[in-house]
């Protein structure tokens, strides 16, 4: 027995790196699969489906349900509202690149959404994977290391959402692949990939950001690493490029439904059911989210409080020995992403979907080498995933633990 495994693992330790990558992947979504499984056993009638739906039906809730929504019957052009005069939830919310896609593909193929979606959130996953071993392996120079780390990535706790419904899986390969181009430097490439993906997820703001601090870092390091004029005008275009593409689609709402606020207002919908209906402050909702979470009746400000300490603590994670090992511009990209989120989010139970993107963090977890420890956090991974379904995938009633 023994001698089988020595001989399993020799092969594998010999197959080129795209095929133990692909390997760890298919393990993953098995992984997944069997989870699952398990709980849509268990799932009772639901807004979306019946008991106990199968694979296919249950990977399509939630969200899904928007998108298939928007492949099917595109965006109103007149916003819903509610009893009391307010924009009610609609499809501006869901951007069109994946559920256009699906569209097209199930046209093509004529199979159905449940089976077309699902198949285009699986194959993008296994290629932001593939892109993912060659990023981690340019900034962490271990190849033994950048593996573990896609390990780590495709056993995430959120990580069942490349095999659901949802455009996260695209996105996620449209943005690993935007970072690789950027610390590869191959700066042109980015424009064609940054426009896809501002109208897969919202990113393009985020994206901007991460590219105006990298021009400013390259500068200030110019001695180290030489930063051309031409380089310098290429990213900074670019950057303003992004930023464009973050407001080409709420641009888009305004121009379809004639209200200059369709997609702000269509996006805060969904948080009304938490604080009612506010225009959107920047930076407030994170404030607004932790005082509705933690009220405290002694009127001490609970809420303001534990919002600075995870600030802090989330500023001073990036300066540990592990995270500084994957380079300034991942560490950039993190910082931008956290201070969009920060500016825009409102937290709740699809908090943990929304931190999908900072995935570059995987590269310092993986770092360690001992056996014990990364075994152990393959288990947690998995343990957190098998949590992550149950709490917020499945149904129970009327639910308030949206993915």
């Amino acid at each position: 027995m023994i001698t089988r495994r020595r001989a399993a693992l020799v092969r594998y330790r010999v197959l080129p790196w795209w095929a133990r990558v692909s390997l760890i992947y298919i393990a993953a979504r098995i992984v997944s699969t069997v989870i699952i499984l398990a709980i849509a056993a268990g799932q009772g009638a639901n807004p979306w489906t019946g008991a106990h739906p199968g694979y296919f039906d249950f990977a399509t809730i939630w969200d899904g349900h928007w998108y298939f929504i928007v492949a099917v019957t595109g965006y109103p052009d007149q916003l819903p509202m509610t009893a009391d005069g307010h924009v009610g939830e609609n499809a501006w919310a869901f951007m069109p690149v994946y559920p256009f896609l699906v569209r097209g593909l199930m046209i093509v193929t004529t199979l159905s959404w449940p089976v077309v979606s699902v198949a285009v959130s699986v194959i993008a996953g296994l290629g932001a994977a593939l892109v993912f071993f060659k990023l981690m392996a340019h900034v962490l120079s271990d190849a033994r290391t950048a593996m573990f780390s896609v390990v780590l990535f495709c056993v995430a706790p959120v990580s069942a959402l490349f095999q659901l419904s949802y455009a996260e899986s695209l996105h996620t390969f449209l943005l690993v692949l935007a970072l690789y181009l950027v610390v590869r430097r191959r700066y042109g490439w980015l424009v064609p990939v940054i426009a896809v993906m501002a109208f897969t997820r919202p990113s393009g703001l985020a994206f901007a950001l991460f590219l105006g601090l990298h021009v400013i870092v390259r500068f200030a390091t110019r001695t180290r690493e030489p930063f051309p004029w031409r380089e310098r005008i290429v990213v900074s275009l670019i950057a303003v490029f992004s930023a464009i593409m973050g407001l080409a689609w709420p641009a888009i709402a305004a121009l379809v439904t004639g209200d200059v606020t369709a997609y702000t207002d269509t996006e805060l919908a969904w948080r009304s059911a938490y604080i009612g209906y506010q225009h959107l402050v920047p930076f407030a909702p994170w404030f607004q989210s932790a005082n509705w979470w933690l009220n405290s009746q002694s009127g001490f400000p609970v809420g303001g409080l534990v919002v600075v300490l995870l600030i802090v603590a989330f500023a001073l994670s990036l300066l540990i020995a592990p995270v500084r090992r994957l380079g300034a511009d991942l560490r950039i990209w993190v910082l931008s992403y956290g201070v969009y989120l920060l500016a825009v989010f409102f937290p709740q139970s699809s908090t943990f979907r929304l931190l999908m993107p900072m995935f570059p963090l995987l590269g310092a977890v993986a770092q360690p080498k001992s056996l014990i420890y990364r075994v152990a956090m393959v288990c947690v991974f998995i343990a957190a995933q098998a949590g992550w379904l149950l709490l917020c995938w499945g149904v129970d009633g009327a639910d308030w633990t949206p993915p």
